[in-house]
């Protein structure tokens, strides 16, 4: 019972993470699984099923607080979907032994990727356009095969791209991308079905992950509109690698003071990460609140009027423009 409730609160956790950042539910709790020794291919499994029920959830969160972009969604989500039943199939047929680095290897380097992106500034310019589909395809398609074989992936792929775009609002990215992960949770697990059978899947598990991401969907729709985005994307993309490198550093059979030599590098790194991450934060907030004070002999009616739409602060601060 006390194993479960903690799995429930992991779930809980990871979907504040994933509703707030667009990305992390599947690296956190893969991550966690792996730790405890669950078998690469049965974490990724227990994962996706328990996706599917969060992911809907947040889908329609989103959805009812204005986060979705559709067209995105059905351009990414199909090719997702297929991505992720070639990587859960191909997992599937890889024995623990040689799945258990390779899966650790993906989350290591998706979690290095979320320090180096939200170490620098949030991009906020070039807001609006459209993405094409021949960007689109093959993006979703990437996405879901690295989040199926490595356990999560979908968010860390699929988010940062569309956000470097910048032709889509921030808190729209994150709801499409949340939205579309529903198919390719789907998909992944009827590949994991067909490849490991329904032993595969712990059930246990997955509904403690499942109930956990449940009650944290809604709050985290409300909160992609005020958490920091910058913060919390270093903040996680830490976690992520140091607990990785342990199950790296074991396959590597490094000892002596090789391995604290090691951790203590990489504590260093996201320690950097982390204070970059403050720095950019706090660029961003003061030249936002330079382009949006009224100039001097200007009423502020006038300002305001001359800088509406304009909410640099605001967009890399919480990672979505503030309505007002």
């Amino acid at each position: 019972m006390r194993k479960l409730l903690v799995l429930a609160l992991v779930g809980l956790v990871a979907q504040l993470i994933d509703g707030s950042l667009g990305m992390a539910y599947g690296l956190t709790s893969s991550t966690l699984l792996l730790v405890a020794g669950v078998a690469p291919a049965a974490a990724s499994a227990s994962v996706h099923l328990a996706e599917i029920g969060t992911t809907l959830a947040a889908g329609v969160a989103h959805w009812r607080f204005g986060n979705v972009d559709w067209r995105v969604v059905t351009r990414i989500a199909l090719p997702g979907a297929v991505g992720a039943f070639a990587g859960a199939t191909l997992l599937s047929s890889i024995s623990t032994e040689a799945a258990a680095p390779w899966m650790a290897g993906i989350l290591f380097t998706l979690g290095a990727y979320l320090l180096i992106r939200f170490a620098r500034p949030l991009r906020t310019d070039r807001v609006g356009g459209r993405l094409r589909g021949r960007f689109l395809g093959p993006l979703g398609l990437v996405a879901g095969f690295v989040d199926a074989t490595g356990g999560g992936g979908w968010g860390p792929v699929a988010t940062p791209a569309l956000l470097v775009s910048g032709r889509m609002e921030p808190r729209k990215v994150i709801g499409s991308v949340d939205t579309a992960e529903f198919v390719v949770a789907g998909a992944a697990s009827i590949g994991f079905l067909i490849g490991l059978g329904s032993e595969g899947f712990l059930l246990p598990t997955v509904a403690a992950l499942l109930i956990g991401g449940l009650i944290a969907a809604p709050l985290a729709a409300w909160l992609v509109r005020i958490v920091p985005a910058q913060l919390l994307g270093a903040a996680v993309g830490g976690v992520i690698v140091l607990t990785n490198a342990r199950t790296l550093i074991r396959s590597a059979e490094l000892d002596g003071p090789a391995r604290p030599a090691l951790y203590a590098l990489l504590a260093a790194g996201w320690l950097a990460a982390l204070v970059f991450a403050v720095r950019a934060l706090r660029r961003t907030r003061r030249a936002g609140a330079v382009a949006t004070a009224p100039a001097a002999g200007v009423p502020a009616e006038a300002s305001d009027g001359a800088s509406a739409g304009e909410a640099p602060a605001d967009l890399a601060a919480t990672a979505t423009p503030t309505h007002r």
